[in-house]
């Protein structure tokens, strides 16, 4: 839509947002996930963790509002991992489905247009998985946008904390780089890696790129094999990853490989095999944690879906419709702008994830992150890490 169309469509989408929800017998809450395109276990993670969390809470009665007891209804989109999908599903679940509040997208690519959207419209989002700092941020006035929200940590702090453990705990002094130059929050994560791993006295010794769908990194690899490092920072979704660490180790390359979040589906582990051995990642949550609230989080979530150990969009997003529950309820209210207003006064909310807390004026939580390493194929974890 352009011009006078999208203008008169954002209009319509503004009123249907305040009192959408409003006169239901449900609480409406909306879901986008990429349950197809690229990135579909991504997908699948995030719709079994929202439906997790709602037949719990239904289970137990539902949110009371106003001395009577509301069940949560979900209405799920599939963004095909396309952003102007995403922005469509978000359109979608406003102006026709009424919901109170939206649970996605994941990836910062398919988040950011569909932001856009509920931020113009003031529907409250919340993406578990997107990192990009832009996500939450106003292009035009730098400011925080005041609906959007995410349940995990961002880029910043992601690569602070990989510069520096990759400094710190595994002693690197040379670092290469390898990420996709199309992906804004892939450069963004190796930037900051870049900028942090210096800071902490490394050098990074070469920088690569490539593009999506590219099939041969042997040129990349080559050139990263002449500079020596002592690991490879390689921020790809886990979809790339194991064909690119193949790649690598086939022209001789030992160093270890130091991934981002977006290696955490527990595919990439079954497709790299024996080469992605000794690997680390950065996570927002480890299944190898003491917690009980992780632990019950697990064992509900296998006997629920087929014995599967689910992965951090699973739990974010398990997280994050708990917290608009939470949300909703201290809210008093079925409309967006109340459940938002909510959100910085609840107190720290003790998540499969880990704490989470707002603050006024921002929809980045504050909370930690865990490294896990890949040990006798599986994700196992290593460390607690703050940056």
């Amino acid at each position: 839509m352009k011009g006078t169309k999208l203008t008169a469509a954002l209009t319509a989408l503004f009123f249907l947002a305040g009192c959408g929800g409003s006169k239901t017998d449900t609480v409406r809450i909306g879901v986008i996930a990429e349950l197809t395109g690229a990135i579909p276990a991504v997908g699948a993670s995030c719709r079994n963790g929202a439906l997790m969390a709602e037949k719990e809470i239904n289970d137990a009665g539902g949110i009371e509002l106003g001395g009577v007891k509301k069940k949560i209804e979900l209405f799920v989109e599939d963004s095909a991992s396309k952003p102007e999908q995403a922005a469509a599903s978000a359109q979608k679940l406003i102006a026709y489905s009424h919901v109170v509040a939206i649970v996605g997208p994941n990836s910062s690519s398919n988040a950011l247009p569909a932001s856009e959207i509920a931020e113009k419209a003031g529907m409250l989002l919340m993406t578990p998985w997107s990192t990009d700092p832009k996500t939450t941020i106003d292009a035009k006035t730098g400011q925080p946008k005041k609906f959007i929200f995410r349940a995990c940590f961002t880029d910043t702090f992601e690569g602070k904390v990989l510069g520096g453990f990759a400094r710190r705990e595994l002693k690197a002094a040379k670092a290469a780089i390898l990420y996709d130059v199309a992906s804004d929050v892939l450069k963004s994560q190796a930037e900051v890696f870049k900028e942090s791993f210096e800071a902490a006295g490394g050098k990074v010794v070469a920088v690569e790129t490539y593009s999506k769908g590219d099939k041969d990194f042997s040129a990349q690899f080559t050139k990263i094999k002449s500079a020596k490092p002592d690991l490879i920072f390689l921020p790809s979704y886990y979809t790339d990853v194991p064909l690119q660490v193949q790649q690598a180790r086939r022209l001789g390359i030992k160093a270890p490989f130091l991934g981002s979040d977006a290696w955490s589906s527990e595919d990439l582990v079954k497709m790299c095999g024996q080469d992605c051995e000794g690997s680390y990642l950065v996570n927002h949550y480890s299944p190898g944690t003491t917690n009980p609230v992780t632990q019950k989080f697990i064992t509900d979530y296998k006997a629920q879906f087929g014995g599967a150990t689910p992965d951090d969009v699973a739990a974010l997003t398990y997280d994050a419709v708990k917290v608009i529950a939470e949300a909703v309820r201290a809210g008093g209210k079925l409309e967006s702008a109340a459940v938002r207003d909510a959100l910085p006064g609840l107190p720290p909310y003790s998540g499969v994830t880990g704490m989470i807390k707002y603050s006024a004026g921002t929809g980045d939580p504050v909370k930690g992150a865990v490294i896990l390493r890949i040990k006798n194929g599986a994700f196992a974890w290593f460390a607690d890490a703050q940056p």
